[in-house]
This record gives C-alpha cells, structure tokens and sequence, in this order.
C-alpha cells in the first residue's frame, strides 16, 4: 500500500501525481482495428491522380497510416503495455524512453519521435535518391565530385543518428528501419566495398521485424562510425522481434510487415552489389507475399516495379537475357495500367524505368544497336514530357496571374 502522506506538502505532492481520467485522451482503438495505410480511402486527402487505387472508386492515403503506426506518435504501443493510468503517471514524471542529454534533452518523448522521422521519411529536393523507385544501380565509381561525398557521408550520418535515437527511445519499428536506411546509405557511400556492411545491417533489421528475438547490443554497433565486430561476441537475445507473439498483443502484425518489406528489398540490393545474384533474386521475390493484399495505387505499385526490375537485372548480370526481359515485360505492365488508369504521370515512369533497365540488359547481352534504339526512344520520350510539363506550369502560373492582371 505504501505510507500515506502525513503533512501538506506531502498530500500535494500526492495529489499531483493522481490522474484526472477525463482529461485523458481516447485510449487506443483494438490492435486488429489498426490498418494503417491498407484501408482504402472513399475520398482524396491529398491532389493527385496518384492517388486513385486501380479497379476500385477508392484512393490510397499515401502511406500516412502506415507512417503513423511505424512512428507510433500517440504512443499506442506503451499506453497498451502499461495501462493508461500508469502510461500517464510515466509521462508526467518524465520516465518513458527518451533522450535526456545533449540539445535533444530539451525536447519531449514525442518532439524526439518528430525529429526521428524527419531523419527516417524526409528527403530533400536535391537528394540523389529522391523518387519512388528503389531499383539498385552501383553509385559509386571513384569519379564523385566533394560535393557529392559530402552529401553521401551526411546521408549515412543521418541514418546512425537515427539508429541512435530508435534505441533510446525503445521504438523497435524505427529500429528495424533505421537498419535498412543505414544498409541502403552505406551502399550509396561505398558500393560493393561496403557491401558486407550494408548486408549485416539488412539482417538485423529482418531479425527485428520477425517473430524471435534481437539484442539491442548488437544493433547498437551499427550507430557506430567505424563499426567493429568482435567474432567471439555472444549473443544475448531478449527483446521480442515485431511479429513475437507477445508483442502483437501490442501493435499490428502490419507493422512486421512493413518493415520486412524494407529490408528484404535492401538485403537483396546489397546481395547484388556482392555479385551475390541468386540469393539476391530470393530476397526480392521473398516480398511480393507481404505485398499481395495491398491495394493497386502508385506508391505500392511502385515498390512492385522496383522489386520486378531488380529480379531482372540479376538475371541480366548472369548472363540471362530472356529471364530478365520477361521481368521487364511484367515492369512495363504495371506502368501501363497506371497510364491506362488515369495516373499518366507515375505511369510513363514505370515504363521508362523498366525501358532503361532493357536497354543496359541489351548491352549486356552484346546487342548493342538495340539498346542505343531503346535508349532514344525513352530520351525522347523524357525530353518531351519535360516540354509538355513546361507548358502546364506556364498555363497555370498565367491563370494565376489573371485574376492579378483584371
């Protein structure tokens, strides 16, 4: 029961602690109610034919539900672990996960969550691997300019920190994620010399996202700048991955989910860089089953198409043209449905992207005039897309400026 107060002070402090239930907010809706971004949406929240699901009257949200589960902002996961009352009497007494010192001490457990997603989800206008597409191209071949290193090296800091902040905040999503960010920016920093490090960081990931258990330990080495393996380390395994049992009494198996999803695809970008083609092919196709229910739109379709053109770029690295051409062919049909289905703009890049992806395997493949014909046809096309997009903003700027003009 523990001791009453017995003087004013001590009734204050005990009346300070006590949590007035009506100035709660609603508790956290059932875990099986939780969708995230695989509920269909009747109307467009945001302006866009990228938007409209194909085959259906709905529209995609864009991915704001799953970024909501995955960040986890109203703190779900712990209100459910520790029961309102006690989830509130933690937060105002300051002891959830968070960081404590440095510039980030000043800010809340939910400020620190903001700050790690903008490390995580933001890119900038002049990030080289801004877009959709997460089709694996070696970015590294000795002639980068200051600027770009700079760039890559800043990049890759973003991903540690972000490491770093996942962990101390306990957010094992944000974990797994961070994990396949750093695997992703590593290649980008030193491609095939920095594969192996790429790969382990991808493993780990994985390992967070499935249904045995991690060490928080190991993870953590990988925030290091210079990490360094110790090969006589022992694991010592005790944090529920996302898809555990005891941990989907807390959260969405979606929430596993995504995060596989991110990191197979990385895992099997970095296989690639290896030379490593099979394995690669494995990791790639180890996604499309996590991604079989989820709803026609350009963001999904998109990642299909990256997993599609990666599949046939192994196989053109092997010296297969016929199995790559045959991923290609399933590349372009995605983008043409998107054309076909009003999303013109999503669509020609699909087709372009997979365009471009043939024409190298032509090249491979010694058939050289075709890939120069290919490789035109989709210049063209780009420079004329640019004219016509020209010509829209014009068109808009000026009705803008009408109105002004009268």
């Amino acid at each position: 029961m523990g001791k009453k107060a017995k003087n004013s002070s001590g009734l204050n402090k005990a009346s300070s602690r006590k949590i007035d239930k009506t100035t709660l907010p609603p508790p956290p809706v059932p875990v099986d109610e939780e969708l995230g971004s695989a509920k269909i949406l009747d109307e467009p929240t945001i302006k866009g034919d990228g938007f409209k699901v194909l085959g259906t009257e709905g529209f995609d949200d864009g991915g704001v539900a799953d970024l909501s589960l995955l960040i986890d902002l109203e703190d779900n996961v712990q209100r459910r672990r520790r029961g309102e009352n006690e989830y509130f009497k933690a937060l105002n007494a300051d002891l959830l996960p968070r960081a404590t010192k440095g510039p980030m001490g000043r800010m809340s457990r939910r400020e620190q969550k903001v700050s790690l997603a903008q490390l995580l989800f933001s890119e900038a206008e002049d990030c080289e691997d801004k877009g959709p597409s997460e089709v694996y191209v070696e970015q590294v071949d000795g002639g980068e300019d200051a600027a770009t290193l700079k760039h890559r090296a800043e990049r890759l800091q973003q991903a540690r920190a972000a490491l770093r902040m996942s962990l101390m905040l306990r957010e094992a999503a944000c974990t797994s994620l961070s994990l396949s960010e750093l695997c992703k920016r590593k290649l980008t920093m030193s491609g095939k010399n920095g594969a192996d490090e790429a790969l382990r960081c991808a493993d780990k990931a994985i390992e967070i996202a499935g249904d045995g258990f991690w060490d928080g330990d190991d993870v953590a080495i990988e925030a290091d700048d210079r990490p360094v393996i110790d090969p006589k380390y022992e694991k010592n395994a005790t944090t529920p991955g996302l898809a555990n049992p005891s941990v989907l009494k807390l959260l969405p198996v979606r929430v596993s989910h995504l995060c596989k999803r991110s990191a197979l695809l990385q895992r099997g970008n970095a296989l690639a860089a290896m030379g490593k083609e099979e394995e690669a092919i494995k990791s790639y196709e180890a996604v499309f089953p996590l991604v079989e229910k989820e709803p026609r739109c350009s963001r999904i379709d998109w990642e299909r198409h990256s997993l599609v053109v990666n599949i046939g770029n192994s196989h053109s690295r092997k010296g297969d043209f016929d199995a790559a051409d045959e991923q290609y062919k399933r590349a372009e049909k995605l983008g043409q449905e998107h054309c076909d289905g009003g999303n013109i703009k999503d669509g020609k890049g699909m087709l372009a992207c997979a365009k471009r992806a043939r024409a190298f395997a032509l090249k491979r493949a010694g058939k050289i005039d075709d890939a120069k014909k290919l490789l035109k046809e989709v210049l063209d096309q780009q420079i004329a897309d640019n004219l016509e997009d020209d010509k829209k903003k014009a068109e808009e700027e000026a009705e803008k400026a009408a109105p002004e003009s009268k």
